[in-house]
């Protein structure tokens, strides 16, 4: 296997003279020259301040560190957040109605409409006297409240819980878009380990044991390079890994290949070392990978030649996954990149497409995989990643 690392070059950082950056400072407090500029500005920073909480989804973690925000831009003494089942936040003056609130709530969880309810109170030094409730929503369907207290139920504060809420609720369904995209995601990285196991495994176990009693060490360490292979494929945390890691288990899945076909398998890398920390979708390259085994060696006689590169393009990380196999009909890419693969297809066509969805999903349709094929003309593959994505990281 040839290996071939690029020389990463080194920029130098200019630094930003202070007089510039002061007048950039200087800039910033002078934003907003009217007072109703001042106030959008202020709004607005409010807003951003309580979004990133609501984007966890309406859990009382994420209520508790958006309520002193949503509860400025309502300008009340006191907000209540509800779930569907108990109190998750009370934030501001009178402690006491707190007690209160989920019972307050019940109506408008149980109805959706909006309530103005007058409240006892035996403290005279107490501001609130009144409550509005107002629904929280996620797909038509009522998941929580959030009430503003104060002294008077005014239209205007009537008006703003409900904007308030509305906008929530827009927090809210962002965050259950995200949710749905997880889950999304896992269900096709599940597909795939699905794929890896039954034709791999048996493969890679037969090889193994054939070395047994003839070369029992080159065994134990296939036994090794299997078992740390597995180990990644089958890992339940993150959505994404580093290139270098995704690059690591295709080099034990070569190593294990090579040791089935020995000389007949050839393959060439050429990495570039500083794209190897961009972070990509877990399991995005192996399946393209495994298709150029499986085409350019199984079903090709003679020796079969395998090309992975890497390299820095600027914004953007450019990988492509050749083979000189027997190829396919543009027809028959087609189908397998819209997920009509036929039987003929197999784990390889259905990862391919798995891949190009999966990619289009994180990055968007800019992002799919472009393949250049032909019948008896060999396959590439082109990948390319954004090095920095909103929503994309290894944690």
């Amino acid at each position: 296997m040839e290996l071939v690392i690029g020389v990463a070059v080194a920029g130098a950082l200019v630094g930003v003279p202070s007089l510039v950056l002061w007048r950039v400072m200087r800039g910033r407090r002078e934003l907003g020259t009217s007072p109703a500029e001042r106030a959008t500005f202020e709004t607005l920073h409010t807003a951003s301040l309580a979004a990133p909480p609501l984007r966890a989804g309406l859990t009382a973690e994420g209520s508790l560190r958006a309520s002193k925000h949503l509860r400025e831009l309502l300008g009340s003494p006191a907000i209540a957040i509800t779930d569907g089942e108990r109190l998750l936040v009370y934030d501001g003056e009178g402690d006491h109605h707190a007690r209160d609130a989920f019972a307050n709530a019940a109506a408008t969880l149980a109805d959706g409409r909006t309530q103005v309810l007058g409240l006892d109170c035996g403290s005279l030094e107490c501001p609130i006297r009144h409550a509005v409730v107002v629904p929280l929503t996620t797909d038509e369907r009522v998941v929580g409240s959030l009430a503003a207290y104060g002294a008077h139920a005014s239209a205007g504060l009537v008006r703003a819980a409900q904007e308030v809420a509305s906008w929530v609720d827009s927090q809210l369904e962002l965050a259950e878009l995200d949710r749905s995209r997880t889950l999304l995601m896992e269900a096709e990285v599940r597909a795939l380990r699905a794929q890896i196991s039954p034709h791999f495994i048996y493969n890679s176990l037969t090889t193994i044991g054939s070395f047994v009693r003839t070369d029992p060490e080159r065994a134990r360490e296939l036994l090794l390079e299997f078992a740390d292979f597995t180990r990644y494929s089958f890992r339940r945390h993150g959505e994404f890994t580093t290139l270098a890691e995704e690059l690591r288990s295709i080099e034990r899945y070569l190593i294990l290949e090579r040791a089935r076909f020995g000389d007949q398998l050839r393959v060439t890398l050429r990495i570039a070392p500083e794209v190897l920390p961009v972070a990509v979708p877990f399991l995005c390259l192996q399946p393209l990978v495994e298709n150029a085994v499986r085409h350019g060696l199984e079903s090709k006689p003679g020796v079969g030649r395998i090309t992975i590169l890497a390299e820095d393009a600027g914004a953007e990380c450019r990988i492509s996954v050749e083979d000189d196999g027997i190829g396919m009909v543009p027809d028959r890419l087609r189908r397998i990149l819209a997920g009509e693969a036929d039987e003929r297809s197999g784990a390889g066509g259905v990862g391919l497409g798995n891949v190009d969805e999966r990619l289009r999903q994180v990055y968007g349709d800019d992002y799919g995989l472009v393949v250049e094929t032909g019948e008896g003309a060999g396959t590439k593959v082109n990948v390319r990643v954004p090095k920095y994505h909103p929503g994309v990281s290894v944690r």
